[in-house]
């Protein structure tokens, strides 16, 4: 690996990877592995970006919303808090965590396609700032249970606006043919929109939209606010509705591999902010205030997994394998949908050229149990290696489950060049501290 795929990796003396200025293998060795490691600079930093790029895009009165499932737990809500960001959170255990460290959820969306009648009473009962609504059922249900609370309850209404983003499939979520929101072009968001503006306990505070979050450039974005725009004026024109929020959805694309491209989030955000303007302006409606919705962009590269190598199995003539002692049940994402990563070998990183090309296996039992195909590593890895997979600091820890009653790695966060440990390992009684 001739350049680091993010600045924040680096080699040192003794030849080991480092994550925000830590040894990964003195954290391995300390901490076990797998282990989760993610530079809270890093997130922090990207905090900044999004913030102070949309405020000067957009104006003071827009910012960024992290999006929780990418990685929820404590600690990034308290950073994200102490960086000014709102959040969304597509669940009551999200919103349970986000306040459990005092998070101010007037800055809070509150998504899901299909939010049971409990996740309804429990948020509003707690001060959920806003609902993403998806249909019409969920806006009936809200405004009976805010009735019944005696709440008006602020909400956006999520719409498709139609647009094939280019990216995986697994994350598209902007066309028409979708499980998420009401769509534009068959005039159901109209309905839905004007219904919403009827009810007694519901006050419709603008629109959302999300076509995607693994995006290169901003021509979808700029797409996407183009069409959104237009039913804004159209809702204007034709209802005498102002929209006050205009919410863009999911953030700008991060690099999983040298091929990658690399992006300058604050260039794109602010030509974004030009374009929306000058749309505004052209269709003659105020510009409501932003809210993009960045998660992976903010986590992912701030993160990556330590594993030890274990079973080296070379199948002569046809492939070989290097088993870890993680997997599916730390990292799902290749199961699911065929992610790619970058791979290498934490404890050797000045080793000669790598030249095993091997398939880097899990230890479930399950044959789908792959983290990646067609790595490269040095011929002479051997158990007890430490392997590193980058760029695993989003849906990883989030998605993570407890298959083959594996417990769940920690998080150990590196601030200044300086660990401390965000969420515990599981223990073997921790998995059983449910059953009966």
């Amino acid at each position: 690996m001739e350049k680091m795929i993010c600045n924040n990796l680096s080699i040192n003396s003794a030849g080991h990877l480092t994550l925000g200025g830590a040894d990964t293998v003195a954290l391995a060795n300390k901490y076990g592995t797998p282990l989760y490691i993610m530079d809270e600079d890093r997130i922090r930093e990207r905090c900044r970006t999004y913030k102070t790029s949309m405020a000067r895009a957009f104006g003071d009165k827009s910012y960024p919303l992290f999006a929780s499932k990418a990685a929820s737990f404590k600690q990034i809500y308290r950073i994200i808090m102490e960086e000014g960001l709102g959040t969304d959170l597509v669940s009551s255990g999200e919103l349970y965590t986000a306040t459990s460290v005092g998070f101010p959820l007037a800055k809070a969306y509150f998504h899901s396609n299909n939010k049971t009648d409990a996740d309804i009473a429990y948020a509003i009962d707690r001060g959920v700032g806003y609902f993403v609504v998806d249909n019409v059922e969920e806006l009936d249900a809200i405004d009976k249970i805010a009735g019944d609370k005696n709440v008006k309850q602020k909400i956006l209404l999520r719409l498709t606006p139609g647009i094939d983003p280019h990216t995986y499939e697994a994350v598209t979520t902007g066309k028409v043919d979708s499980k998420f929101g009401s769509a534009i072009e068959t005039g159901q968001a109209e309905q839905i929109a004007k219904y919403a503006t009827e009810l007694s306990n519901i006050v419709l505070y603008g629109f959302h939209c999300h076509v995607g979050s693994q995006v290169f450039d901003s021509d979808v974005f700029l797409r996407a606010s183009e069409i959104m725009l237009d039913f804004i004026a159209l809702m204007s024109k034709k209802y005498g509705f102002v929209t006050r929020e205009l919410d863009l959805g999911g953030g700008y694309g991060v690099r999983y591999l040298d091929s990658d491209p690399e992006i300058d989030i604050a260039e794109n955000i602010a030509k974004v902010g030009t374009h929306v303007k000058a749309y505004c302006h052209k269709l003659g409606i105020d510009m409501p205030e932003i809210r993009m919705e960045p998660g992976r962009s903010i986590v992912a590269d701030a993160g990556l997994t330590l594993y030890t190598a274990g079973t080296v199995k070379r199948i002569p003539g046809y492939k070989n394998y290097v088993s870890v002692d993680g997997g599916m049940a730390d990292n799902p994402r290749y199961a699911l949908y065929r992610s790619p990563y970058t791979v290498c070998l934490a404890n050797r990183m000045d080793s000669t050229a790598p030249t095993f090309n091997c398939t880097l296996a899990g230890r479930c039992c399950e044959s789908g149990d792959l983290i990646q195909e067609n790595v490269t590593l040095p011929a002479d890895i051997k158990r007890g290696d430490m392997i590193a997979v980058l760029t695993t600091g989003a849906y990883n820890y989030s998605m993570a489950s407890n298959y083959n009653r594996l417990p769940k790695p920690p998080i150990v966060m590196v601030k200044d060049g300086k660990e401390y440990i965000a969420v515990k390992r599981e223990s073997l009684e921790d998995i059983c501290k449910n059953d009966i």
